[in-house]
Order: structure tokens, then C-alpha cells, then sequence
């Protein structure tokens, strides 16, 4: 385990994850909205019109589809 910066609200923390304990259940969210919503819609033109049509920040939807977790999407 390594000390790190929490990828959505900033605050430093000690865990295996790239955000703290308290964020954990809010990616948990979005990710299942991003499953949902790739699973739903054909068209992903760009990352902010998922943003805006998830309701999930651009930042954050950039890291999911980063960090593998929509190894099938591509943007």
C-alpha cells in the first residue's frame, strides 16, 4: 500500500485503489451508470456528451475508460 491523492475528491489516504474509502461507493455508482449507459447507446461521439448525458463528470469518465474498467470502449 502506498500513500496516495484520492482521484475524486482530493484528499490523501493509505489503500491499494486510486480513490479513499469514502469515494469507493460513488465510482461504484458511476461505473454501473457507465455500464448502462454504453449498454444502452451505440453512439459515444465524445466524452463530454456522455458526461453530460450520465450526469458523470468528463474527468471521471476518462478515468474509468483509462484505467480499463470499458476495455471495449475507445474514444
Amino acid at each position: 500500500m502506498e500513500f496516495k491523492k484520492c482521484a475524486r475528491c482530493g484528499c490523501f489516504f493509505v489503500t491499494d485503489g486510486d480513490v479513499c474509502t469514502s469515494c469507493m461507493p460513488k465510482d461504484r455508482l458511476d461505473i454501473f451508470k457507465l455500464k448502462n449507459y454504453f449498454e444502452e447507446n451505440n453512439n459515444y461521439s465524445s466524452v463530454q456528451n456522455i458526461s453530460i448525458s450520465t450526469g458523470i463528470s468528463a474527468k471521471n469518465v476518462s478515468r474509468y475508460i483509462n484505467n480499463g474498467n470499458f476495455p471495449n470502449i475507445s474514444l
